[in-house]
């Protein structure tokens, strides 16, 4: 690819979560699009390392952060280094998310409050940290789901709940950021080939048939919307959410 025609050139991004499927799609996009990427992970550090080395490989700048998206100083601090190794901060991906299937009433508290840490004031602390460095034209993206308005199955109540919040704190902040000429999207995946729900997974045809196209998205799916939104293409855009969802909830 030309270096000129590059949608990211010298910006940096942060993704959280970007260790594997749809944050490590989108790290190793944002990379070939010429921006400097951090990733933070929690558990998987052998998987991030391995996303850092295969940008290195190809030319890109990358780095590796681990932060437990439920712990407050560990989110700032994700936000806060990858702004001083790079020496700015342009572009923040709310990746990292917590997944878990149960009816309410069987639902661990631990979990419900372990959840909502993650999915919900894990992303606001790290805008509210991102804010400090973030310059005009910055671009904030959260990954929501399109189970934040589309539940067809029962189970899945905290994390709709928690992804609802997802699309109610993009579009409030759309406002919050204008005048700062910063943009807010939240992207809405459905069903995607991932570790946490394979296309061969033991649902997987029931789920399938569920989706208008018939199969399974790939996380490269998700990626490619989330670097035309990160890019200079979409600057009017904000305060949107947009399903990458196959038709799921057609």
């Amino acid at each position: 690819m030309c270096l000129s025609k590059r949608k990211l050139e010298r910006r940096v991004a942060l993704v959280t979560g970007g260790s594997r499927g749809i944050g490590a799609a989108i790290a190793r996009r944002f990379a070939s699009e010429g921006a400097a990427v951090a990733i933070t992970y929690s558990t998987s550090a052998a998987d991030a390392h391995q996303i850092v080395q295969e940008i290195e490989r190809e030319g890109g700048r990358a780095m590796a952060l681990h932060a437990d998206s439920c712990e407050t100083t560990a989110v700032q601090s994700a936000v806060s280094t990858t702004a001083s190794e790079y020496g700015a901060l342009d572009i923040l991906v709310n990746n990292a998310a917590m997944f878990r299937i149960g009816v309410i009433d069987e639902f661990p508290l631990s979990d419900i409050e372990r959840m909502l840490a993650i999915n919900v004031r894990g992303p606001l602390v790290a805008i509210k940290e991102a804010l400090r460095f973030m310059r005009k034209g910055g671009r904030i993206i959260n990954i929501g789901s399109v189970t934040s308005d589309y539940v067809p199955i029962p189970g899945v109540c905290m994390y709709a709940c928690t992804k609802g919040a997802i699309t109610s704190m993009t579009r409030a902040l759309a406002r919050d950021l204008g005048d700062a000429g910063i943009t807010i999207n939240n992207v809405q995946p459905g069903r995607i080939d991932t570790e946490m729900n394979p296309a061969d997974g033991p649902l997987a045809d029931l789920i399938r048939g569920s989706i208008a196209l018939g199969h399974y998205g790939d996380p490269e799916d998700i990626a490619n919307l989330v670097t035309w939104l990160a890019s200079p293409e979409a600057s009017f855009v904000t305060g949107a959410s947009i399903k990458v969802d196959g038709g799921t909830s057609a």
